[in-house]
């Protein structure tokens, strides 16, 4: 049950939590601005699109050393994840504003949907029948190991992110109140970090789990290249 003090809004029986307002509110900056860049896209690019180049040439190079032959298959969902969970970190540098990530209800769902997204790369790449036999090898009998470790591992996702945000929104509460205005540049850029460190490693687990739902299918198909 919600607490007063997470609640934004009633819509009758229907309660909107701060978490969904911030969420929406990321997800309508990150869809104005992609549509903005993308309407003004031009040979000649102003600071705008030269910083959007230079975060999707960062990613891409990312992704692409990781899963080289389908890189482009995965790039839409991992960049997505890494700019969200940016977004999202950073949000709570806004006065008033709590970061999603610091509610472990957000984090859960971001651990789902990347979940999903092991098996949806894995089953659309390999094919169903190929994809689901490799949870049976080397032998039939790892088949619970391998459905512990699907489990235990978005599991984690989830907490890590959590409880890595939550810590540190809290201790930086805790120095603002004991420092006062004496130390919130330090704390500031800490916390710009920081958010920044967790979005990346959410990620790149993201990217590695990808990787690892679609590795057996071998060097043979290169869709996407």
């Amino acid at each position: 049950m919600e607490t007063a003090s997470h609640i934004a809004l009633h819509l009758g029986s229907l309660v909107i939590t701060r978490t969904v307002v911030t969420t929406w509110g990321i997800m309508i900056l990150m869809a104005v601005t992609s549509w903005l860049i993308g309407r003004r896209l031009g040979p000649d690019p102003g600071m705008l699109q030269t910083a959007a180049e230079g975060v999707v040439t960062a990613i891409a190079d990312t992704i692409s050393a990781v899963i080289p032959d389908q890189w482009r298959r995965v790039f839409p969902f991992v960049a997505t994840i890494w700019i969200y969970i940016g977004l999202a970190n950073l949000s709570s540098l806004v006065p008033g504003v709590h970061a999603p990530t610091g509610d472990l209800s957000a984090t859960a769902a971001l651990a789902v949907v990347t979940f999903l997204s092991v098996h949806w790369f894995g089953i659309r790449i390999a094919g169903m029948r190929k994809y689901f036999r490799h949870y049976l090898t080397p032998s039939p009998i790892l088949l619970p190991f391998h459905l512990i470790g699907e489990l235990t591992r978005t599991l984690a996702l989830a907490i890590r992110l959590f409880g890595n945000m939550m810590s540190l929104e809290m201790a930086a509460m805790l120095v603002l109140l004991v420092a006062g205005l004496l130390a919130p540049v330090p704390i500031l850029m800490l916390h710009i970090v920081e958010a920044l460190v967790q979005a990346y490693i959410f990620g790149m687990l993201a990217l590695v789990y990808i990787a690892g739902g679609i590795h057996f299918t071998g060097s043979d198909r290169n869709h996407g290249t």
